[in-house]
């Protein structure tokens, strides 16, 4: 028994520095904006396809 409460403590370690890691990269890392365009074939545009 006490070789499943260390397998699930080490989980449970494991699991809250994910959730850490994560809240981390949500708070402190900002994200940079750029403009972005795409090209569309004219094939797109045409009404049908033709």
């Amino acid at each position: 028994m006490p070789s499943l409460f260390r397998f699930l403590a080490i989980l449970a370690i494991l699991a809250g520095a994910v959730f850490a890691a994560i809240f981390a990269l949500a708070t402190f890392v900002e994200p940079t904006q750029r403009e972005m365009s795409v090209a569309i074939p004219n094939s797109k545009l045409q009404p049908g396809g033709k």
